[in-house]
């Protein structure tokens, strides 16, 4: 019975979020879509310049709620709630600072950046539309990352996704709406996406209004040891979101050389597939971290251990499905975002889709082992495989491989990191056995 409690407690968290994590990728799905539909091949190249800056906003908001929600998971299981309203007043804190940063550059530095992207004269201004609106509405979306794992921590996972799915679906409305009807271009698709964090924190509110929250904002100076702390515990979830823009870049740039904006375009269709994909694993991870911080706080190694088993098995079971959908429909899926009948964007589009996402278990396992050690405060081991396979890795493998074999080592280059952090993951496995 015990154990049949702990697989409903694993499904109810896990499932609920990788709903609300596939819901919060689908409207950069719907992005594409909708961009490629009424901007063509250059919105489309435009739109993939401006996803890493995404990555790194997104990541930013994720270090902070996520090293907060740790903390917080663990002190709620040991009975402080002061500590709790501190944990949470310093995330808020680090946010602003962040936010206030990152809205610093958008208004002084997007120009700069766009160019340093690469963006030729034809996607140059759909490009720097997209970045400069985006980083303006970075306040937004650093406060819901941090709102989202508070939430979520405080027994709270239905309340978690409903705000997730509720400010997705909101942004692949307003993507048609302001495209299409209003005529608006990028500025529109870059307009939803904005609003989609503020519709999500308003489904999160009842939680505060109702005051069903046991963390509050608090009078406390910054203390720059619980600040770290917080910090180092959400430092992976930064890394893992920045990797993916680093790959982005790197694949971006070798591809602008080989095949130009078709390139670009190809691997953009490739790129926000493979952040759904990531979103998947992403939603186990983060949905679990929950529970095993609460174990570890309570000291319950055998109930850790169990729902890690879960979560393995869940993501083994997802990527044989994952990649047998993206192998046999390569080519629907590809021509769904070729609105224009490209030939070259075609052909290139299915060979990558085909080799790319043969990463999918190792990407799997990664992302989960990361999650799960940053659960129980093992910031270090967690850094060096965010580490690997989100800088170290794959920028020399990306440009060895394109320089054998062109644009099909840039497709080998993803899979190859994985499977080799992979690897080094199995080693760093023992620092969980250890804490179990």
């Amino acid at each position: 019975m015990k154990k049949s409690s702990w697989l409903g407690e694993f499904l109810r968290y896990a499932s609920l979020n990788v709903v609300g994590m596939l819901g919060l990728s689908f409207y950069i799905l719907a992005d594409t879509y909708f961009v490629s539909l009424g901007l063509g091949t250059n919105g489309l190249a435009a739109l993939n310049l401006a996803i890493p800056l995404y990555s790194f906003m997104l990541g930013c908001g994720q270090m902070v709620g996520m090293g907060g929600g740790i903390k917080f998971a663990i002190q709620k299981n040991q009975g402080s709630r002061r500590t709790n309203d501190r944990i949470f007043t310093t995330c808020l804190m680090l946010g602003a600072g962040v936010a206030l940063a990152l809205v610093f550059l958008g208004l002084f530095g997007a120009d700069a950046i766009v160019t340093w992207m690469g963006a030729d004269e034809e996607v140059y201004p759909m490009t720097l539309t997209y970045l400069r609106v985006l980083l303006l509405f970075s306040p937004a979306f650093i406060l819901n990352n941090i709102l989202l794992p508070f939430v979520r921590n405080d027994g709270q996972p239905q309340l978690a996704m409903a705000a997730m799915m509720g400010g997705s679906i909101s942004n692949v409305v307003l993507d048609y709406i302001f495209i299409f009807p209003c005529k608006m271009g990028i500025f529109g698709a870059v307009l939803a996406t904005g609003f989609s964090p503020i519709i999500s924190m308003a489904i999160l509110s009842p939680h505060f209004i109702r005051k069903r929250n046991s963390f509050r904002l608090t009078k406390c100076r910054l203390r720059p040891t619980l600040a770290a702390g917080i910090l180092s515990a959400g430092a992976p979830s930064l890394i893992n979101e920045v990797s993916s823009g680093v790959v982005i870049l790197a694949f971006n740039a070798i591809l602008l050389g080989l095949e130009g904006n078709t390139g670009v375009a190809a691997y953009g269709v490739i790129a926000n597939l493979s952040l759904v994909v990531t979103a998947i694993y992403n939603g186990i991870a983060q949905g679990v971290q929950p529970i095993l911080s609460s174990c570890y706080g309570r000291g319950e190694g055998e109930k850790l251990k169990a729902i890690l088993r879960y979560a393995f098995t869940a993501m083994v079971i997802l990527s044989a499905a994952v990649y047998l959908g993206m192998y046999l429909g390569a080519q629907p899926i590809a021509g769904a975002f070729n609105t224009q009948g490209d030939p070259l964007l075609q052909n290139l589009a299915v060979q990558g889709l085909k080799i790319y996402f043969l990463s999918c278990p190792f990407v799997g396992f990664n992302i989960i082992l990361i999650s799960a050690l940053a659960a129980l405060e093992q910031a270090r081991p967690a850094q060096i495989i965010s580490l690997l396979r989100g800088f170290f890795l794959i920028l020399p493998v990306t440009f060895l491989l394109s320089r054998w074999w062109g644009v099909l080592g840039v497709w080998w280059a993803f899979p190859t990191t994985e499977a080799a952090v992979f690897l080094v993951g199995l080693v760093l496995q023992k620092t969980i056995r250890q804490r179990q």
